[in-house]
Formats: C-alpha cells, sequence, structure tokens
C-alpha cells in the first residue's frame, strides 16, 4: 500500500480500514492566524547578478513562491480532535500516534488527547529544537515545535532502540573515546536544522518539516512492511521516510498543490 488520496481527511479517513496502520503521523495546521507560504529561493553565478560573493563573484537571486494557505482556525481543537479519533481506529492495537503542534495549539490538544485516549496512552512529548531565522528583540525567540507521542497500548507498542541513529556528545572529553566515536542516542529534545532554503530536500511546500526528523520517527516506531499514514500529508516527507526504509504509506491532503509536489517527489516509490 503506497497511495497518496486527495481529499478532506475527515472524509478519507471515514472510508479506510480498522487498524490497518502500526504509525500515524499528524503534522497539522499550527493555527498561526496568517497565511502561511515559503517561497524557495535559488542563486546562480551571473555577472549581472544583484548579490556579491566571495573574491568579487556575482551572483543573480530567483525567488519561486510557494502555494500558500489561511492558517486560521475558529475553534482549532474542535476541527483537530475528529481527525485525531478517526486517525486512532486507523491504528492497530500496538500502533503510536504522533502529533506535531506548536507552543500555540499544544497545551490545548494534549489535555483533548489526555481525555480522548487516558493520560497512560501519553508517552513522550518530544521538542525538536532549530536555530534558524529571524531573532525577536521583544521576546525570547520561539525555535521549537512540540511532537506528542500515545501509544494505544502502553504495554506494547513498537519502541526499536537499536534504531536510534547516534549523535555526537555535547561533551566527549568527558566519555571514553569509544563512546566519543559511538555517538550517544538522542533524548527527547532533538536538535536538528529547519530544510534550509537551497536544499536539494526543499520542495518549496509551506510547512514541510526534515526528512530527518521523519526518518528518527519511522525507524523507531515501526517495522519494515508497515504502512506509515499521515492525513496533513503536505510535502509527503513521511511517505519518502517510510519508502526509504521499506515501509508503505498513506497520505493524504485536501490542497491540489500538495498532491502535485508528493507525485513528483513519490513517484520512484509509487
Amino acid at each position: 500500500m503506497r497511495r497518496i488520496v486527495h481529499g478532506d481527511n475527515l472524509a478519507v479517513l471515514a472510508t479506510l480500514p480498522a487498524a490497518f496502520a502500526r504509525l500515524a503521523y499528524l503534522d497539522p495546521p499550527f493555527n498561526s492566524g496568517r497565511a502561511q507560504r515559503r517561497d524557495r529561493m535559488t542563486v546562480r553565478r551571473d555577472e549581472a547578478g544583484t548579490r556579491g560573493g566571495f573574491h568579487g563573484e556575482r551572483y543573480a537571486v530567483e525567488r519561486k513562491r510557494s502555494a500558500e494557505f489561511n492558517d486560521r482556525f475558529d475553534d482549532f481543537t474542535a476541527f483537530l480532535m475528529p481527525r485525531l479519533e478517526a486517525t486512532v481506529r486507523c491504528l492497530t492495537p500496538d500502533g503510536s500516534l504522533f502529533v506535531h503542534l506548536d507552543a500555540r495549539e499544544v497545551h490545548y490538544v494534549k489535555v483533548a488527547l489526555d481525555q480522548l485516549l487516558g493520560r497512560d496512552r501519553f508517552l513522550n512529548e518530544i521538542i525538536w529544537s532549530y536555530d534558524f531565522g529571524g531573532r525577536s528583540k521583544t521576546r525570547w525567540p520561539q525555535k521549537h515545535d512540540t511532537i506528542l507521542w500515545y501509544a494505544l497500548d502502553p504495554k506494547r507498542y513498537v519502541f526499536d532502540y537499536d534504531a536510534i541513529d547516534r549523535i555526537p556528545y555535547m561533551a566527549p572529553g568527558l566519555v571514553t573515546k569509544e563512546k566519543a566515536a559511538r555517538g550517544k542516542t538522542p533524548t527527547d529534545v532533538w536538535w536538528q536544522t529547519i530544510v534550509p532554503t537551497n536544499s536539494r530536500e526543499k520542495t518549496g511546500y509551506p510547512t514541510q518539516k526534515p526528512l530527518a526528523i521523519l526518518e528518527r520517527i519511522v525507524r523507531v516506531h515501526s517495522r519494515k512492511g508497515d504502512v506509515v499514514l499521515d492525513p496533513f500529508a503536505g510535502s509527503g516527507t513521511t511517505g519518502e521516510a517510510a519508502a526509504k526504509h521499506d515501509r508503505d504509506f498513506l497520505l493524504i491532503d485536501e490542497s491540489r498543490d500538495a498532491i502535485s509536489v508528493m507525485k513528483k517527489r513519490l513517484g520512484q516509490y509509487l
């Protein structure tokens, strides 16, 4: 099962079979109150370019406008919770639910999910921290998102410790050379830059998340051959992470721009 479905995820989820996916990841709109757009910049060497570089080189910069959507909801929790409930129905009894949010709504959704699933099914609040972009001079710059992890059965779920990627020690001199060379496993704070503007990974779709974040979730919380479900699929990062690690995927989005981006990005896996 490797499918991209165009439609309202609430309606599409109702048509899907129960208990077919072992992992679901949702990156819904953040209710930022503004239009979301993330343009893509391309830079090329050009003697007539307006931007200077090393050794007197000149470069031309071209901005390609991305798709745009209005990220504003009068009652965000009322919008999201029926979709989360419909997603949970699609999970296997040992499945995991990951919900990616920011500081505006995460506390409301956490309380609502605790009521829906029970607090005992909540296993982790993962902080994705990044250090990129503008810095406010009137408050501490907001440079993190929150990912909530719930297991449908807190005593039986997939957590493949051996599949966790290793990261460098912050103080390698405090551990043995062997440990420093091997690296350590991450905690519940994940340091990972956003998708760079000129990266090959960049699709130009707004709110695209780094592939490294989704690969970590997919590797650790599912097995080869499992189906990974993403009802707010956007640029298709979840699908690429799943396919790269021999999982199947079902991706849903109501945006025609998203469907177009995903078909182009994931064509080799369909």
